[in-house]
């Protein structure tokens, strides 16, 4: 399909069988032209990665494992059984990703009604599709929260913090998210994070 414009945002459609309404409003990107231009630059410069089964393969398990905050959930169940007062980091850590699913996945994303990109052919890979709002990204929220959680008293703090953007990113890859769906549910994320370091200290 041919791109559209940077200056104007894109329409997106749920199915290659929808036809556009021609009464129909056109959808207003949430940060606006800009936003819509950030989306299309990222995904041009994306799509050539799309289709190689190696990096299909990584993206797609990734953005499986980040399902429900699965790969979080299993890390901060590692760290309960292997550190010290590591318990704490665990219950911690749940607490935070139920709270920041209700915020995120319920609260901001009923804010806006932004469409997922269009993905006309098959994914390599089976995968659940949301039927949320695509803005803000759950997944790069509660990657970067956990991230930043723990992180907290971590050795290999750039660890947490690449896994994060590997399954942030992912959703970009599978065409689940737009990359400003992406950035701002990361800030959203790092922001939580800092905020339940503070509130909620493990000393």
């Amino acid at each position: 399909m041919p791109t559209a414009p940077e200056s104007t945002p894109r329409v997106h459609l749920t199915s290659v069988d929808d036809e556009p309404d021609p009464g129909a409003v056109e959808p207003v990107h949430p940060l606006g032209p800009l936003g819509a231009a950030l989306d299309n630059a990222v995904d041009r410069v994306w799509e050539p990665l799309r289709g190689n089964p190696t990096i299909d393969r990584i993206f797609y398990t990734a953005s499986e494992l980040g399902d429900f905050s699965l790969i979080w959930h299993m890390a901060g169940m590692a760290r309960g059984l292997t550190t010290r007062r590591g318990h704490r980091e665990a219950a911690r850590l749940a607490l935070a990703l139920a709270a920041e699913s209700a915020l995120v996945n319920g609260a901001v994303k009923s804010l806006f009604n932004w469409e997922r990109p269009l993905h006309e052919d098959d994914r390599p890979h089976n995968l659940r599709q949301p039927l949320t709002s695509s803005f803000p990204s759950g997944h790069a929220s509660a990657a970067f929260m956990a991230a930043t959680l723990l992180a907290e008293r971590s050795r290999v703090k750039p660890l947490w913090y690449g896994l994060a953007g590997v399954v942030a990113a992912s959703r970009i890859h599978v065409r689940i998210h737009h990359a400003s769906d992406v950035l701002v549910g990361a800030g959203i994320g790092l922001a939580l994070g800092r905020m339940i370091r503070k509130t909620l200290p493990l000393r």
